[in-house]
């Protein structure tokens, strides 16, 4: 589908390695190809008895040419950490694919966007009576773009201006001129966790 219409696609997928389920974000490229892939590094309540745990190795932000985009799935954007690393590494369009119909992930939506100055695309599942969908597009000062939306299977757009990214952080970058790395520090480590290895 990427190929066919020559555009850069992110979707939520499960993804199998061996014996283990993934909950997982593919990138694709305007070729077809497969651009990079996240993994989710912590599931959700009982989603720990299905899938496995992601690692570092996956956490991509991918260069464009139109914007560096990355992936955080559900429930991993309520860790501060893994926001500030996704930050670090120059996100600005940060994609948040959920499950998560509630009215306040709107609100944590918009708060991302105004912490990392990035635009948020959140793409909500709808399923007829069961998953209410609520996706939206919040641009970086917080401000709603497009949705949400609750009325059934929908397509958002919006107009997106990068230089809006480089306005909100001259008065805030949280990981720039607002961070206090004499007071606090994140590691991050980005190498792929084997059970097994082989010198």
């Amino acid at each position: 589908m990427a190929r066919a219409h020559a555009v850069w696609l992110v979707i939520g997928v499960i993804e199998r390695d061996g014996g283990t389920l993934y909950c997982t974000v593919l990138f694709f490229g305007p070729d077809g190809g497969l651009a990079g892939k996240h993994r989710k590094l912590m599931p959700t309540a009982m989603e720990r008895l299905i899938w496995g745990y992601g690692d570092g190795s996956t956490l991509p932000v991918i260069e464009t040419g139109f914007g560096r985009v990355g992936a955080v799935i559900c429930w991993e954007n309520y860790m501060p950490l893994l926001r500030a690393a996704m930050f670090a590494k120059g996100v600005q369009i940060y994609c948040a694919p959920t499950v998560d119909d509630r009215e306040r992930w709107v609100a944590t939506m918009r708060h991302i966007a105004l912490e990392g100055r990035c635009f948020v695309l959140s793409a909500c599942q709808f399923v007829e009576g069961l998953i209410c969908g609520g996706s939206v597009i919040v641009d970086p000062q917080g401000e709603v773009l497009a949705g949400p939306g609750y009325e059934g299977e929908c397509l958002l757009t919006a107009e997106v201006d990068l230089g809006a990214i480089v306005e909100g952080t001259f008065d805030f970058d949280v990981v720039g001129h607002y961070a206090r790395p004499d007071v606090f520090q994140l590691r991050v480590n980005e190498g792929e966790a084997k059970a097994v290895t082989f010198d």
